[in-house]
């Protein structure tokens, strides 16, 4: 099975995820594929027997170009490569058509109630089932603080999230 991870990140945590998700799939015999949308293009899913998507939740839900650039410009982002330009949702719309693979989509999110946050997962999912996807797991939230670093546990948490995914029909 050959997995693409692609994740769009502003202060690093949904990089992390992304990569974390990508080692635990690699420990399952998967050969994976991962970076930023800024590395990996739309057309390299076609390649993919199953399509993991990540991102950052702005303002309920995915990011957009105004909410990628305040990010970067934020002075308290140490993040050496903030996603500016190009974001999930472009990234999306120039996807070909799934026909029927398996994908999954996560997010990360402060750690406040998901109806008080919103989650970018459940639009990423939304997205790629429009675009003839078939989700393999739920879409998974990853928490941070109020000072945008991973919640102490949330790498383990994606792995054990990844190790459901490898385990997916």
């Amino acid at each position: 099975m050959k997995a693409l991870v692609v994740y769009e990140s502003m202060y690093g945590n949904t990089a992390a995820i992304g990569e974390a998700i990508a080692a635990s799939l690699r420990e399952h015999g998967v050969e994976v594929e991962s970076g930023p949308v800024t590395r990996i293009g739309p057309e390299d899913a076609l390649r993919a027997d199953l399509l993991v998507l990540g991102g950052p939740t702005h303002a309920h839900g995915m990011s957009r170009d105004s909410s990628r650039r305040q990010a970067a410009a934020d002075e308290k982002n140490t993040y050496p490569t903030p996603t500016v330009e190009l974001g999930l949702r472009e990234w999306i719309d120039a996807l070909e058509a799934g026909g029927g693979r398996l994908a999954a989509a996560f997010d990360t999110r402060i750690d406040k109630p998901a109806a008080l946050t919103g989650s970018a997962a459940k639009g990423i999912a939304k997205r790629l089932r429009r675009h003839g996807y078939r989700l393999a797991v739920k879409p998974e939230c990853f928490l941070v603080s109020m000072q945008n670093q991973l919640i102490d546990g949330e790498t383990e948490h994606a792995a054990r999230w990844a190790d459901e995914l490898a385990g997916s029909p």
